[in-house]
């Protein structure tokens, strides 16, 4: 078994990892680059058998509009949702590839190849770890994973039964040089917004990914523990509700205390997107004006600090509510917030005088004592550093560190 990483060794996110038997070609992800510099990316000019990609994180699948749409690939059921929910509320087309649905620990084959697919703890749904066999080798990928979130449960079973003869450990290292301690945990996250929920007197906004699961489910308990209502947008209305498919404990807006703001300038757009599929979104449509899903901004200016409200257009409804100054509650990277990383509108609040930027957030990657944990329970030939921008820390803190560059390949 031949591994070569095309992107991932010095950078987070891009990951894109090829591995190779006599016969069979597979990628573990193929994701965009999370910062915009230097060349376009792009994908492996090798024949392609198959692609696997471990979460709908776009820093692990956003270039899968540059696959020849013959390519099989291989995910999550939540996850394949995701991605096309992704392109269609960007306003592209979907995706034309075929796509396999693989479940948590069923192994399957793609031509030399035995995988594994074992559930993580992430701060997307549907993340995926890798146990790979071929040629008589084992490589486990870790792709993206902690060991705080809501499914912690997940990580301290792979520590009692972790896979055995491990010859390459592919592991992140994203919090190598990051710290957690603020807000260690998503429990300690949710009583960061309660505390911020009950000290104000009027609205408080939110801004999340909406695909991060635990972070909506913190927002929303927070929320009912300060008697507030938990007010979404069109497209994470969309996502609980494909979310609730699978967990019944994922908010939706048929709960008494979620609404969707479905009318007015922040919710025309991926309204428009909505109704401009009708095959894909099914009878959604109708649930999001249906007489207690919905809400209008008028109604929330009657009594503004009942709500929590998950939405980007700050701005906008800053000034439909008639407020001189909101509180923000930011709750994502802060490195979104600097123009080399983001050039939409997040830099900008930070500079904002009107608004009162709140920054409450735990991370979606495991910090350095879990990853020697996750380390010692497998104990492989050797670690190859992945997904981390400090790959030569490795060797502060593990045994068996080989580091493999972009672009090099070496035999399992």
């Amino acid at each position: 078994m031949q591994l070569k990483i095309h992107r991932g060794s010095h950078e987070i996110g891009g990951t894109c990892i090829q591995l190779s038997s006599k016969n069979t070609t597979i990628l573990l992800d193929i994701g965009l680059p999370l910062i915009d510099v230097g060349p376009t990316p792009t994908i492996p000019d090798d024949k392609i058998d198959a692609v696997l990609i471990s979460h709908p994180h776009q820093d692990h699948f956003g270039l899968l509009d540059k696959l020849a749409s013959e390519v099989p690939v291989y995910t999550g059921s939540i996850a394949k949702e995701l991605f096309q929910a992704t392109r269609l509320f960007l306003e592209k087309p979907l995706y034309q590839q075929v796509f396999y649905v693989f479940e948590a620990w069923k192994q399957f084959a793609i031509g030399d190849f035995l995988i594994t697919p074992h559930l993580m703890d992430h701060s997307a749904p549907d993340s995926y770890a890798f146990e790979i066999e071929c040629d008589g080798k084992r490589l486990f990928y870790s792709g993206d994973f902690r060991a705080h979130g809501r499914k912690a449960i997940l990580f301290k079973n792979l520590l009692k039964n972790p896979p055995p003869n491990i010859d390459v450990l592919l592991m992140e290292g994203t919090m190598m040089e990051r710290e957690n301690k603020k807000f260690p945990d998503e429990v300690s996250v949710e009583e960061g917004i309660v505390k911020v929920l009950n000290n104000e007197t009027g609205p408080v906004f939110l801004i999340c990914s909406a695909q991060n699961i635990d972070r909506i489910v913190s927002a929303y308990r927070a929320a009912k523990r300060s008697n507030r209502f938990f007010v979404v947008d069109i497209y994470t209305a969309w996502i609980l509700e494909k979310i609730s498919e699978v967990s019944e404990h994922t908010p939706r807006i048929e709960w008494p205390l979620v609404k969707v703001l479905s009318r007015g300038r922040t919710a025309a757009n991926q309204y428009i997107t909505v109704k401009a599929n009708p095959k894909y979104f099914g009878e959604f449509v109708k649930s999001l004006y249906k007489k207690g899903n919905m809400i209008t901004i008028e109604e929330v200016a009657k009594n503004s600090s009942q709500y929590l409200i998950k939405n980007s257009f700050i701005s906008l409804l800053k000034k439909q509510l008639k407020l001189k100054t909101v509180s923000v509650i930011y709750s994502m990277w802060e490195g979104y917030l600097v123009d080399i990383n983001n050039k939409s509108y997040l830099p900008k609040l930070k500079n904002d005088a009107a608004i009162n930027l709140i920054h409450i957030h735990t991370s979606g990657h495991a910090v350095v004592d879990d990853l020697k944990k996750l380390l010692k329970a497998i104990s492989p030939q050797k670690l190859i550093p992945i997904h981390t921008e400090h790959g030569q820390k490795y060797d502060d803190y593990f045994p068996n560190v080989f580091h493999l560059k972009d672009g090099e390949s070496i035999q399992v």
